[in-house]
Formats: structure tokens, C-alpha cells, sequence
């Protein structure tokens, strides 16, 4: 039965076009975005994951670069110490050089002067960001200092952040408040120290910075000064360079961490990202040839919407008769 009032024809044509349109525009969405779920309506379960671990890698990238602040400072003080390990060594050089009979002591004890006063100078400068992990003025020792180290999603869902520690005691040279809390400063008991024919201890400091408690013995030199002080002063020394490569091989050692964690946080990132664009990321071969195809399918409806119109007015003939 043929109709003017119902043209099933042209709206089962209508139908199937606007069928390939909205196709059409889900495939265009994707060609643009480069995704397949940019949407909670295109896929929940993957949208709300995809979500979370590109909130936790931007989290990652906030502890990559809290991670770079940690290694500057750490960086800055085993630069420092390093520096201090290769003074310590000069000064335990001209005590041993002034061990010679007949060598002018005073003239040694001004290099000795000045290699302290780079020791302090050296101590004052190793300061980044506000920090100096060498140098303490405050009445309170450093403690330990805590640097970012990872942020971690527990399989519970529940978050935290990992921090490293670095025990500041192990790198304080100089304490202006507490002596013996400097490396360089504290007193230096040398446990059997020649004195006459017997031996004795005695304690030795290296640099006195005028406040707080004065050390019992400042290692200077004058022309009085005797081998069996001059021998107690270099095992002082001596023991001092021990306590400061032990700080600098501590240091080194988070220094180390910290580039491990950064390399691993940084390939931790890029993992979670193609983690997300596997989930979420429009196969765009796939794409583009059903955007090829559904472009042809819309031609075809159009012809066919057009060819469904033209049967209505065929009608027109009969009555021309």
C-alpha cells in the first residue's frame, strides 16, 4: 500500500542515517581527542582508573622534582666535606712537616691559621635552599633532615609518602652553640699521647669559633710547642679525618639513593602512562577506517533517504491520467 500520509520507506532511511551520524561523531570525538575513553560515559570503569593514576603520576611528578631539591642539597654538603676531608689532610701534612727539628713553627702556625679559617669558610658557604647541613648557629642541633622520596598507592587504595633521612650529626663541622656537636670543633681525646717517657691522654680541638664552651686545648703552634703536643696533635687530626670520611661516605651513600629513586620515579611514570593509553587511547588505524567507512554508509543513507522521498511523489503520475 502506497501512502501520502506514511512514508515507511523514508523513515526507515531517516533512521538508519541518523544512526551512522551519531557513529559518525563518536569516531570524529575519538580521531580528535586521540582517545577512546575521554568520558565516564564511554567506559566508567576505565575512566575512573585512567583518572587516578594520572592524579597519582602528577603526584610523582611533584616528588621527581622534591627529589632533585634533596640531591641539590645533598650534593652542596658533600661538595663541602669533600673540600674539608682535603684541608683536614693539608693540616695534618704541616703538623707532620712541623715534627722537624729546626723548622719555624710560627710560620707554620700562620698556614694553620688560614687553612682553619677556610675550614670555617667553607663550612658558612654550604648552604642551598635555605639549608646548610654543615654549619649550625641555633641552640638546637640540625637532627635529621627527611627528603621526599616516592608517593605510594597501597593495593587498599590508601595513599603515603616515602621520605630519606640524613643524620645531620655525621656532617656538622662547625657548631657555634655546642661545640662537640662540629666535627670540627669537638674535643679529640688522644688516648696515649707521649709526654716525657710515660704516656698520657690529652684532648685537642682544631677551631675555636668564640662562643659557648671554650675546648680544652686549641691545636696551634708556637715555638714551645713540643714533638710528644706535636704528636698528639696529628693523631687528633688523625682521628678527626676518620670522623669526616665517615660523613662524607654517609653522604655519598644518599647521595646514591637519591639518583636511584629519581631514575626509578621517572621510569614509574612513563610505565603508568602507557599504562593509561592502553586503556584509554583510540587505536587510530582502527579509527580512521571506520570514519572511511561510515563517511561512504552516510553517502549511501542520504541516496537512500532521497530515493525513499522520491517514491512519494510517484504518486503525482496517477493522477495526471
Amino acid at each position: 500500500m502506497s501512502s501520502i500520509l506514511t512514508n515507511t520507506a523514508a523513515m526507515a532511511a531517516l533512521n538508519t542515517l541518523r544512526s551512522i551520524n551519531s557513529n559518525m561523531e563518536s569516531t570524529q570525538a575519538r580521531v580528535s581527542s586521540g582517545l577512546r575513553v575521554q568520558t565516564a560515559s564511554d567506559n566508567a570503569a576505565y575512566w575512573s582508573i585512567a583518572t587516578t593514576m594520572r592524579s597519582d603520576n602528577k603526584a610523582l611528578s611533584a616528588v621527581q622534582d622534591a627529589i632533585g631539591l634533596g640531591a641539590a642539597k645533598t650534593d652542596t654538603a658533600y661538595t663541602a666535606l669533600e673540600s674539608t676531608v682535603n684541608v683536614v689532610s693539608e693540616i695534618k701534612a704541616k703538623l707532620v712537616a712541623a715534627r722537624e727539628p729546626g723548622v719555624d713553627k710560627t710560620k707554620i702556625d700562620t698556614e694553620l691559621t688560614q687553612l682553619k679559617a677556610q675550614l670555617l669558610s667553607i663550612s658558612q658557604s654550604a648552604s642551598f635552599s635555605g639549608e646548610n647541613w654543615l654549619y649550625n648557629d641555633q641552640a638546637a642541633a640540625l637532627g635529621v633532615k627527611k627528603m621526599v622520596g616516592s608517593f605510594i598507592r597501597s593495593a587498599s587504595g590508601s595513599v603515603s609518602v616515602q621520605t630519606l633521612s640524613f643524620d645531620t650529626s655525621k656532617s656538622v663541622l662547625v657548631d657555634t652553640n655546642t661545640a662537640s656537636r662540629g666535627l670540627l670543633t669537638k674535643d679529640y681525646t688522644v688516648p696515649d699521647q707521649p709526654s716525657g717517657t710515660t704516656t698520657t691522654s690529652a684532648t685537642w680541638s682544631l677551631i675555636y669559633t668564640g662562643t659557648g664552651t671554650a675546648p680544652a686545648t686549641v691545636i696551634a703552634l708556637t715555638s714551645a710547642t713540643t714533638s710528644d703536643s706535636l704528636d698528639g696533635m696529628i693523631k687528633a687530626v688523625d682521628m678527626m679525618l676518620k670522623d669526616l670520611t665517615d660523613g662524607a661516605s654517609t653522604l655519598g651513600a644518599t647521595k646514591t639513593r637519591l639518583d636511584m629513586q629519581g631514575e626509578f620515579v621517572a621510569d614509574l611514570m612513563g610505565t603508568i602512562d602507557k599504562g593509561v593509553g592502553r586503556l584509554v587511547d583510540a587505536d587510530m588505524n582502527e579509527e580512521s577506517t571506520r570514519l572511511k567507512a561510515l563517511q561512504t554508509q552516510q553517502q549511501l543513507g542520504i541516496q537512500s533517504l532521497s530515493i525513499a522521498n522520491t517514491n512519494s511523489e510517484n504518486i503525482l503520475t496517477l493522477f495526471r491520467q
